[in-house]
């Protein structure tokens, strides 16, 4: 924007005030700063396009009633027992096979090698647990608590269920953090912990916050965390086979016999260790699916659980109820005395992010009664249902998109005579793959680029069946990634104007990734660390009047991440910042801090200059190599 001055005139859906922004040195349009919103008149549309406005367009309204329904008419879930059964047989018969191969090559004995890894397994999952408690005990800000000290609904709900399921009550934990968070761990059933945080409790109604702990107790029901346990031991195991195959002599003395049946082993492992990897994540993406179906089951109102899921995971979230005020996070508050875990997102990405909505909800379904805006609500689910970085993500999570979980929850609801979340009814105007490949082309540049220069370098020399010129190799190399280091942050870290923006119009953004960011300003409070109650953590969350969202602070070194979030960390919580940056989609959404300006100063992130400094200096390297006199060469025959 100019400035971030009002343009005079007001959104034609919100009412609200919008402000110029520039597309081109000669084309300015109205931005609506909240709702996410470009608004062109007739002669600026005629423009950009060069061709007259044909009316509005619909192709993003409403799917047909068929696709509607067909939407509607979700298939069940698959048999706990026989999902469960078929992945660990399939895991086990690619350990055994390639236990088999191991042994024909080897002198190795696949029963001590088996036993010895399964002893390491066993010890770690014995101890597992105990390490879980003294690591959140040592650098988190959590209390152990009584169920009685809980919340007195939470509390109530909890003895309950156990009592029905016929369990312990598990022992919970509470993180003195604003931002959400929940998880769950333990061996079996009745020794499970749930952890949850303050901020948990602060962005969810009393049936939400039930829901979202009965998910954690099917968990525990369910025995996943020992069978997790089970089926992450195979690829454990392909891996250390792997690396033995690697380091290890065969058995026959004349090693050009085996050489080639030693790679075929070391390569058949690693991609049966890859391939079990992808069983497991799936195994797991089932067992969040059946976990979900437990808490609409054991609450009696899928829905809560949904929005609640909504609320953490897009970090859409609804009018809060209560007499509370809005932004008070002091720990004094005991609505918050404590409350659960859950393991409810993937714990790689599980650094809590929500979304608290203060605007009317123009609701359909069972949003409004949750207090969301289903326009709000809708424009997060696209990303997920449109984008193909969505499928990627979720082949590598061990949880299924949340939009997918939406759509399974909503079919129980209906089923119980529920008024689902949601009704996901839009029909994807275009296809998003040319945004897709061009996106991952940017990603594989630098390797693309040196693969290219090293080709270059060696298919001369092979063809002409001459000596390997080091420094042209070496060179090229050299040469070719430095430039794509820049080209690729060029578009991946794109400048130019950084408009202000609301969290609820950047969930609303679909040509957005890992890759490819939106630039823009975000105005609110920090209300957390990144990881909720971690007292090294070096990111944070922000709350502004729309919602909170994920904040990475990226330095050069790790070291130096780990030094920022301890020393600098803390001094960031309940102050009102401006964040320049650049707003990225991948397993959950977040923003790439640029600076981060308080009333003491501005904050910077070095790791865009570090990058740029980097690719400079590879560039000037591979000048340098180029330059200078051979160095050495080397015959190909010694090289292959």
């Amino acid at each position: 924007p100019e400035g971030g001055m009002p343009s005079g005139r007001a959104s034609p859906r919100t009412g609200e005030p919008l402000v110029r922004a520039r597309l081109t040195d000669a084309t300015a349009v109205d931005l609506a700063p909240e709702g996410g919103g470009l608004w062109l008149d007739s002669a600026t549309f005629d423009t950009l396009t060069g061709t007259p406005w044909a009316g509005p367009d619909t192709r993003s309204g409403p799917a047909p009633p068929a696709a509607a329904a067909a939407l509607a008419a979700l298939a069940p879930l698959p048999n706990l027992f026989l999902r469960s059964a078929t992945t660990l047989v399939f895991l086990y018969a690619l350990l055994g096979a390639v236990g088999i191969a191991l042994v024909e090559v080897y002198d190795l004995s696949l029963r001590d090698t088996l036993l010895s890894l399964a002893i390491v397994s066993a010890v770690q999952f014995a101890i597992g647990p105990w390490l879980t408690d003294i690591t959140l005990s040592w650098l988190y800000r959590i209390d152990w608590v009584a169920p009685g000290d809980l919340p007195p609904h939470l509390a109530a709900f909890l003895d309950r269920l156990c009592a029905e399921q016929g369990i312990k009550v598990p022992r919970m934990g509470v993180l003195r953090d604003g931002a959400p968070q929940a998880f769950t761990y333990g061996w079996s059933p009745n020794t499970a912990r749930i952890v949850i945080s303050r901020g948990l409790l602060d962005l969810t109604e009393p049936e939400e916050a039930e829901a979202v702990v009965a998910h954690e107790v099917g968990h525990a029901v369910h025995w996943d965390m020992f069978l997790m346990t089970v089926a992450q031991f195979v690829p454990m195991v392909l891996y250390a086979i792997y690396r033995l195959a690697v380091n290890l002599r065969p058995k026959s003395s004349d090693k050009d016999q085996t050489a080639a049946v030693r790679v075929a082993v070391a390569a058949g492992a690693y991609l049966l260790y890859i391939l079990s990897e992808y069983a497991v994540l799936w195994f797991s993406r089932g067992r969040e699916l059946h976990a979900d179906r437990f808490a609409g089951t054991a609450t009696g109102n899928p829905t809560a659980l949904a929005s609640a899921l909504v609320k953490i995971a897009y970090g859409l979230a609804g009018r809060k109820s209560g007499t509370g005020k809005e932004g008070d996070d002091s720990e004094s508050g005991d609505r918050f005395r404590p409350v659960a875990a859950l393991g409810i997102f993937d714990p790689a990405v599980a650094r809590g992010l929500a979304l608290k909505t203060y605007s009317p909800g123009r609701a359909a379904d069972g949003a409004a009664a949750h207090g969301l805006d289903a326009d709000d609500l809708k424009g997060a689910m696209r990303w997920d249902l449109w984008n193909p970085w969505a499928g990627w993500y979720e082949l590598n999570s061990t949880h299924p998109l949340v939009a997918r979980r939406l759509a399974h929850l909503g079919t129980q609801a209906r089923v119980m005579g529920k008024v689902p979340l949601v009704t996901f009814d839009e029909a994807r105007p275009e296809s998003y793959w040319d945004d897709f490949l061009l996106d991952l082309s940017v990603h594989l540049l630098p390797t693309l680029a040196t693969l290219g220069a090293a080709a270059a370098a060696v298919v001369p020399a092979l063809s002409r069946n001459t000596a390997l010129d080091l420094n042209h190799l070496v060179g090229g190399v050299l040469l070719a990634l430095g430039p794509s280091l820049l080209l690729r942050f060029l578009f991946t870290h794109r400048g130019g104007a950084y408009p202000d923006m609301s969290v609820a119009a950047l969930l609303k953004q679909v040509k957005v990734s890992a890759i490819r960011p939106v630039p823009c300003v975000l105005r609110g409070t920090i209300i957390g660390r990144g990881v909720p109650g971690y007292i090294l953590s070096e990111d944070f969350v922000l709350k502004d009047d729309t919602g909170i969202l994920f904040l990475d602070m990226r330095q050069p070194l790790a070291l130096w991440e780990i030094l920022f979030g301890a020393l600098k960390g803390e001094r960031f919580v309940g102050r009102k910042v401006a964040v320049r940056g650049w707003f990225r989609r991948g397993p959950v959404p977040y923003l790439e801090i640029k600076h981060i300006d308080t009333a003491d100063g501005r904050t910077r992130s070095w790791s865009p200059v570090a990058k740029v400094v980097w690719g400079v200096l590879v560039t000037l390297a591979g000048l340098v190599v180029l330059t200078q006199r051979p160095f050495l060469s080397v015959p190909l025959p010694t090289l292959f």
